[in-house]
């Protein structure tokens, strides 16, 4: 199991994905499952993963191939539209579980993949989608400026009691890393190292993905904080008068 969250805010876009993979209690190991597509001043493009990394793993791999190729229809660097992209990312995952699925269900596995998906190209606003196995998609917009793939019952709350679009982006990095510390105290398939990532609207460029590892000094003072303020909340709260 994997947690993926996209934000879109005013001021841009921000992403965060753990790393971690696992097949059972002694099978685990670290992946990265942000992939970036990127052209200086033209445009920036990241997908998050989660589901059967194999399978995620060759959508992404053939996405690359095609934006190498020849083929423009098929190139996440000659698109023109951020909803052509995610197109063309549905198109991956289709083509993957028409060659894989029925493979994959012979041996008792499901074909199970998502993505987020989201980045700005010239001419238009930052846009945010989430796209799902069957190659559909949605776009985030001003009610729901956020999405999540993966393990995403235990971070969800947060983000709907406290995620306003008009949050800085300091401010969104916080937000998400409760959401990713509520996530992993509730579920081990969910751990670190955690990658983010900030887009800056209309900068058109990349910025270094930020890793928060065992003993992240501000990891960890988000964890004590946030550990310490819900307990202050609960003990303010009146006791119910019990019979």
């Amino acid at each position: 199991m994997t947690y993926c969250v996209g934000l879109l805010l005013d001021r841009g876009l921000v992403f965060a994905s753990d790393c971690r993979t696992n097949a059972g209690v002694d099978s685990i190991a670290t992946f990265r499952k942000m992939r970036l597509f990127a052209k200086d001043d033209d445009r920036v493009i990241t997908f998050l993963s989660a589901g059967n990394l194999a399978v995620t793993q060759a959508t992404l791999s053939l996405l690359d191939e095609w934006t190498r190729g020849k083929n423009k229809s098929r190139n996440l660097f000659k698109v023109e539209t951020m909803y052509q992209a995610a197109r063309l990312a549905g198109e991956a995952l289709r083509e993957i579980h028409h060659r894989d699925a029925d493979h994959l269900k012979k041996h008792n596995y499901e074909f199970n993949a998502s993505l987020i998906m989201g980045g700005q190209i010239r001419d238009e606003a930052p846009r945010l989608f989430q796209v799902y196995a069957a190659g559909n998609f949605i776009e985030a917009a001003a009610d729901t400026p956020f999405f999540q793939i993966g393990e995403t019952k235990y971070g969800k709350p947060v983000f709907d009691r406290l995620l306003n679009p008009a949050m800085s982006m300091a401010e969104a990095a916080k937000l998400t890393l409760i959401s990713f510390d509520s996530t992993m105290r509730s579920n081990l398939s969910v751990g670190l190292p955690i990658d983010m990532l900030f887009y800056d609207r209309d900068s058109l460029r990349l910025q270094p993905i930020r890793r928060f590892g065992e003993g992240d000094a501000y990891l960890l003072e988000v964890r004590r904080r946030w550990g310490e303020a819900l307990r202050r909340a609960f003990l303010d709260i009146p006791a119910l008068d019990a019979p």
